[in-house]
């Protein structure tokens, strides 16, 4: 499948989407664009970034690049490449929730129209434990998920306990990447691990088709907690190193300073649940810990990504809201 399939995706559901030289750019809130394929790294010249922001209005762009790139915040990928996936290669900690989680429940492919009805109640829960705020009314959680029922390359997987929707998510492969989109689940299931059996089995089954190389589980985010990642990396996926770019209108620049960092750093701690907030803070934080004066040449070089990353090392520690929760989502 290939990226304009993804953008049509995006096109049904109301989003602005363009298309330059070197990437898509999905329009998003707070007069952003952020760069698509996900997976892919790119080096748009400053030229390009500059008529898109121009011709379309926007404050900026947010892109992923070589991590060997003189500019960007060290950031990374969740990735799993091709290899023999089976339980036997996950940890302790994994396997043993990974089966209990089948012992619990049953994982199937399930249609789009099952998940428009039913994930709703998933998509507020989890959104809710995750202090994120994303989709707010059940017409649109519909709307993302009947376009992708019509369209080629997506697939709606579900983890059921007696016949109830307990977790879900969504995939789509671009190229020889799968993506993994939207994975939630109901709270009341959490303890019974259907998260575990759910993200192992659509990923094994994922990796046995000869098609796929990889699979794709999220990028560094703005503003979700670290638990969402460890989980991640507990089953199996591994950090991909990259830089996140943040790249500002020349009028925008003074505004984005350590100053401001400071205020929206303060009022997200405040108002933790406060999507604006939270999402200024952490373009702030990206953007002041991607310049070049800023970056250590010497961290730069030794730079190594743990298998939690602490953004800590780069001097801009997380907020207060930002703290491990009990489970992936």
């Amino acid at each position: 499948m290939n990226p304009e399939v993804f953008a049509e995706w995006f096109r049904l559901r109301g989003a602005r989407v363009v298309r330059t030289e070197s990437s898509y750019w999905l329009g998003q809130s707070m007069r952003a664009f952020q760069a698509f394929p996900y997976h892919l790294t790119i080096n748009p010249p400053e030229a390009e970034l500059l008529t898109l922001l121009r011709a379309h209005n926007a404050i900026c762009l947010r892109y992923s690049t070589a991590f060997d790139a003189p500019v960007g915040y060290p950031s990374y990928h969740a990735i799993l490449e091709k290899q023999g996936y089976q339980i036997e290669s996950l940890g302790k900690w994994a396997r043993k929730n990974v089966r209990r989680g089948l012992r619990n429940c049953t994982v199937e492919p399930i249609s789009f129209q099952l998940l428009a009805r039913d994930g709703w109640v998933l998509q507020q829960d989890t959104l809710h434990r995750q202090r994120r705020h994303e989709l707010r009314d059940h017409k649109r959680w519909e709307r993302l998920c009947l376009a992708a029922a019509h369209l080629p390359g997506f697939e709606a997987w579900g983890a059921l306990v007696q016949g109830d929707l307990a977790a879900s998510v969504i995939t789509f492969r671009m190229g020889n990447c799968c993506y993994m989109l939207y994975q939630q689940c109901k709270r009341e299931y959490l303890t019974a691990h259907v998260n575990n059996a759910l993200s192992f089995t659509v990923t094994q089954n994922l990796l046995r088709r000869p098609e796929v190389s990889s699979i794709f589980y999220g990028l560094h985010s703005l503003d979700a907690p670290p638990s969402v990642d460890e989980f991640k990396f507990r089953m199996g996926y591994t950090c991909k190193p990259v830089r996140q770019r943040v790249y500002l209108h020349p009028f925008c620049l003074p505004l984005f300073n350590p100053i401001t960092y400071a205020v929206a750093r303060a009022a997200k701690a405040v108002r933790p649940r406060n999507r604006v907030f939270a999402k200024a803070e952490g373009m702030i934080r990206f953007y002041l810990g991607g310049r070049p004066a800023l970056k250590p040449s010497r961290a730069a070089r030794e730079f190594v990504l743990p298998s939690r990353p602490d953004e800590r090392a780069y001097g801009l520690e997380q907020s207060a809201s930002s703290t491990p929760e009990q489970e992936r989502l």
